[in-house]
C-alpha cells in the first residue's frame, strides 16, 4: 500500500521520511519530553505527595508504638509502609480509614437516626 500510494499520501510515512513540509516534528522529539513529564507526575503525584501526607498528617498516629504493643512500629510508620509499598492504592486506603475514623468519633445521630 505504501509503495502504491508514496509518502506524499500518507501522513504517518511523510512525517517518518521528513517531507511533510515542516507540519509534523520528527518521530522521538516530542513523544520522549511527554514521556519524561509523565514519568515525573507519576512518581510526584504517585508517591512522593502522598508519602509527604502521612508523614505530616496528624491524624496518620504517633511515630512511636502505644505502650504494651507487640509490634514495633509506630501507626504512622505502618501507614508509610503501606504508602511505600502500595503507592496510590496505599494513600487511598489512609484517607479511607481517616473517614471512616472521623466518621466513628462523631459517633450516632449526626444524620438523625440517633
Amino acid at each position: 500500500l505504501a509503495a502504491a500510494l508514496g509518502p506524499e499520501e500518507i501522513p504517518s510515512l511523510r512525517c517518518m521520511t521528513g517531507s511533510g513540509l515542516g507540519r509534523h516534528p520528527p518521530i522521538g522529539q516530542t513523544a520522549g519530553m511527554s514521556e519524561t513529564l509523565l514519568a515525573w507526575a507519576v512518581l510526584i503525584f504517585g508517591y512522593l505527595l502522598p508519602i509527604l501526607h502521612v508523614a505530616l498528617s496528624p491524624r496518620a498516629g504517633a511515630w512511636r508504638p502505644p505502650p504494651g504493643a507487640r509490634c514495633p512500629l509506630g501507626p504512622r510508620v505502618g501507614w508509610l509502609v503501606f504508602v511505600v509499598l502500595l503507592g496510590p492504592v496505599g494513600w487511598v486506603l489512609f484517607i479511607w480509614s481517616r473517614a471512616r475514623r472521623a466518621a466513628r468519633l462523631q459517633g450516632p445521630g449526626r444524620d438523625g437516626s440517633g
